[in-house]
């Protein structure tokens, strides 16, 4: 393989080239690459171009430093009790989040999610838009949303219970808690784990090996497996962008950050 040459880099995202991989590396790692407005939208400018590039025959997603990715990066001091969030929050979903998700999907070629650390929210469902998901032991996912009051959005709702099933997509739902590296290989969340310090070299391994293959069957395939296995994906994107404008202004969600913030257990009211 040739040496990785830069294509771009800026504050938020990197991207490099390899003969026909291009890495797509979140880069906030003192956020834990969480998801501002300036990562969204370079990611998928980044994703549009890597899937229209004929010189791009595989691409990887990973993180930079100890994380995957947070998930969405809130600004607390955007949240006051006389501040309606939805239309920010549609507007982040619709035009942001959701495209990401979608040319993920429609990617007319593999796309492999290299898992470096957490992987929380949106950061989870990142990598589970992935064909191929490569984490090291030290990963974990979570789908966090509960904890702050919230639904599943970024295409969760369905692309985790694709991979692991209803019960266990519910559990984590529900629960928030972290399923480590071992335990998402096992129910189906992951498709392989390696030690740290052999995911890079394992997942250009996988990845050459996909860049090598036969692009336009690949494409065909993974339209296949949506058309079969994800036929209500745009309809389970819109559920979510209606869903989660309503639950950002309840008193929940409001109880949900106040908690976060002052490190204490949250009082939910069901409000």
């Amino acid at each position: 393989m040739s040496e990785w040459e830069n294509c771009s880099v800026s504050a938020v995202l990197e991207v490099r080239q390899s003969d026909s991989l291009r890495w797509l590396q979140l880069a906030r790692p003192t956020a834990l690459n969480a998801f501002d407005e300036a990562l969204q939208t370079e990611l998928r400018i980044a994703i549009d171009i890597a899937a229209a590039d004929p010189a791009v025959r595989c691409v990887v997603i990973g993180g930079t430093g100890r994380a995957f990715s947070a998930g969405a990066d809130i600004d607390l001091d955007c949240i006051a009790d006389d501040v309606r969030l939805a239309p920010r929050t549609e507007e982040e979903l619709r035009m942001r989040y959701n495209p990401i998700i979608g040319a993920l999907r429609r990617m007319p070629k593999p796309v492999v999610a290299a898992v470096n650390g957490p992987a929380v929210g949106a950061g989870c469902s990142l990598a589970l838009a992935c064909d191929q998901v490569i984490a090291s032991r030290s990963a974990s996912f979570t789908m966090g949303f509960a904890k702050v009051g919230l639904t599943l959005d970024a295409g969760a709702s369905l692309l985790l219970g694709a991979r692991i099933g209803l019960g266990r997509a519910a559990r984590m739902a529900f629960t928030a808690e972290p399923v480590d590296a071992d335990t998402a290989l096992a129910w189906g969340m992951v498709d392989e784990v390696v030690d740290d310090d052999r995911l890079d070299h394992r997942v250009i391994e996988l990845a050459t090996v996909l860049a090598a293959g036969p692009t336009r069957a690949f494409a065909a395939i993974k339209q296949g497996l949506n058309v079969a296995l994800l036929p209500t994906f745009d309809a389970v994107l819109e559920y979510e962008v209606r869903a989660q404008t309503q639950l950002v202004d309840s008193a929940d969600f409001r109880e949900g950050v106040d908690a976060f913030a002052g490190r204490r257990k949250p009082g939910f009211t069901g409000r």
